[in-house]
This record gives structure tokens, C-alpha cells and sequence, in this order.
């Protein structure tokens, strides 16, 4: 049998409770004392698993106050970061609201189709905070990627619903690289009732695709938001997606 050290242990434990749902974003973990009863080790072993969680982007560590859960979906190497993550982190409510699933698509827009040549399935969410409309979201996969997908895969509430993580956890899709594209624009009457804005008032247009390690693309998210955006200029140039 394959040693597997002590911290390693924990660190996929409490991992495995993260991905789980029993950590919700935002949640104080127990302290490193209850965690090393809990788990029958030294508070050094405690704090290795957690510090890597923290390094990862799992975690938040901050003195005199603990260990807190940031997201269940790190950007990484990536632009991606979970819409959702971020508005549990923040206190509110995330909604997702399921408004067309096409297994098949009949139409692709041009920028799609630059990506890929294969059949398509496009999700269409519509992404709320505390029931306010705030963006509507269209992700484009390859059919063959995303075998028997279904509304069923597609919660309206709690922390399962981001997309990234329905790729991840029920797919198996991986992604290693991503680019963007905003642009500013004026939304159009079909989008503006969805978010409950006049036609015509000032959107922004943000299209991101994923891509594997060998450079093959993954998924195409193309999102249309309200409302101002923010970046962190220190490391990787975050973007909310669904």
C-alpha cells in the first residue's frame, strides 16, 4: 500500500467536504485546534493541508481570524472566476435560471464557429443576485463533451449551480487556459427585458473561451451584464462567469 502522508490526508479530506457542500463560500472552518482533535493529528499537519488550500485558492487565511472558504472553483491559471463564489461571498443570494438547453444548436454565432467545427450544445442562463436580473450567460460546448445534459444538471439555487463546476464535477472537463474578449454595447430589446433594463442602455459584452492543454477549446461563455465590472491588476485579470 501506497504511503500517503498525514497532511495529504486532511487536505484532500477537507477538500472533498468543500466540493461536497459541507463548507459553504463564505463559511469560518472549525479552528486548527478542533480540526486536529477532529482529525487525531498536530496542528502542524493541520495548518500544512490548510496553508496549501489557502495557496491554491481554496481558502482565506487571515491573522486572529481563522480560515475561510472563498470559492470551490480557483481561477488558477485561468481568467475564470465563479459569479457565483462571488456573490455567496459577499452575502447575497445567486439565482440561475435555466431559459433554453439545446443539445444540438441550429444556429451558431460566427465567433462560435471560429472555435469550432462540431456539433454544439448551448446552456442559456439567466444569473440573478437577491432575485435582481444581472447577467444573462450563453455557454456553447461540444455535444460530445457534455453526453445526456439535461435541465437536471442545472440547479437554480445553492453553490452547485455554477457552471464551472457542472463542467468539472459531472462532465469531467479540464481547462487550462483561457482568453476574453469585452466589449460595450447597447442591449438589444430581447436581452433588455431579460434584465429588466430599457432597450437601447449601455451592456457589456464579455465572450471567454477555455482551452485544454493541447490548445483544443473546451466551452465559449458568452455573457451579457449590467452593471460595473472590477479587476485585480495584481495577478491574473479575474471574470466572473456563471
Amino acid at each position: 500500500m501506497m504511503y500517503v502522508a498525514k497532511y495529504k490526508q486532511v487536505h484532500d479530506e477537507i477538500l472533498n467536504r468543500l466540493q461536497t457542500g459541507q463548507y459553504a463560500i463564505g463559511m469560518r472552518l472549525p479552528t486548527e485546534s478542533e480540526l486536529s482533535n477532529a482529525f487525531g493529528v498536530s496542528r502542524v499537519t493541520i495548518r500544512k493541508a490548510l496553508e496549501i488550500l489557502v495557496r491554491d485558492g481554496y481558502l482565506t487565511s487571515r491573522q486572529g481570524s481563522g480560515y475561510n472558504v472563498a470559492t470551490l472553483s480557483p481561477p488558477t491559471s485561468t481568467c475564470l472566476v465563479s459569479f457565483t463564489d462571488k456573490v455567496l461571498r459577499e452575502g447575497r443570494v445567486p439565482g440561475a435560471r435555466l431559459l433554453r438547453l439545446e443539445v444540438e444548436a441550429d444556429t451558431v454565432p460566427p465567433a462560435v464557429k471560429e472555435y469550432f467545427k462540431e456539433p454544439l450544445a448551448l446552456v442559456e442562463r439567466l444569473r440573478t443576485i437577491d432575485d435582481v436580473p444581472g447577467m444573462l450567460t450563453q455557454t456553447w460546448i461540444p455535444s460530445r463533451l457534455v453526453p445526456h445534459i439535461s435541465a437536471d444538471h442545472f440547479p437554480e439555487t445553492g453553490q452547485s449551480q455554477s457552471i464551472l463546476r457542472i463542467l468539472q464535477q459531472v462532465f469531467d472537463l479540464a481547462w487550462t487556459s483561457a482568453c476574453e474578449t469585452l466589449d460595450s454595447l447597447l442591449a438589444e430589446p430581447a436581452i433588455a427585458e431579460l434584465l429588466n433594463i430599457p432597450a437601447g442602455t449601455p451592456i457589456l459584452s464579455q465572450a471567454c473561451t477555455a482551452f485544454d492543454a493541447d490548445g483544443a477549446p473546451v466551452f465559449f461563455d458568452q455573457v451579457f451584464r449590467q452593471g460595473p465590472i472590477s479587476f485585480d491588476l495584481a495577478g491574473a485579470t479575474p471574470r466572473q462567469t456563471a
